[in-house]
């Protein structure tokens, strides 16, 4: 969930449901809002620059995912440093979708996080 979605959800129901809760975050004040829920993820970013949608927060970079997922301008270039940080999974929209051979760059992607899987 993001952050606006955070205020509305009931968190009960969802864990009732047996589903697993996770929160994105963009700063640290976000960031101590999502623990407060007590959430089984947290996500933390963009890492890097990132088109898919304007942000107002600035790149968190590497050093600030030690110990969170990971979002943001993901590239296969970039992904070998988002693991070496501590990442246990990582998510890719527009490296792919705005690549010109999407089916090929799909097919990178898997080739290079096939040691992290």
């Amino acid at each position: 969930l993001g952050q606006e979605d955070l205020a509305e959800a009931n968190v009960k129901a969802i864990r009732r449901a047996g589903l697993k809760l996770g929160l994105s975050t963009h700063d640290d004040a976000e960031l101590e809002t999502a623990l407060q829920a007590e959430p089984d993820y947290v996500a933390l970013g963009p890492i890097y620059p990132t088109i898919l949608k304007a942000m107002k927060w600035a790149p968190q970079g590497l050093d600030r995912i030690a110990i969170w997922k990971q979002r943001g301008g993901l590239t296969v270039e970039r992904i070998a440093g988002v693991f070496s940080q501590g990442a246990q999974c990582a998510a890719v929209v527009t490296d792919i979708t705005r690549n010109a051979h999407p089916e090929a760059r799909a097919l990178a992607w898997l080739a290079a996080t096939a040691q992290w899987r």
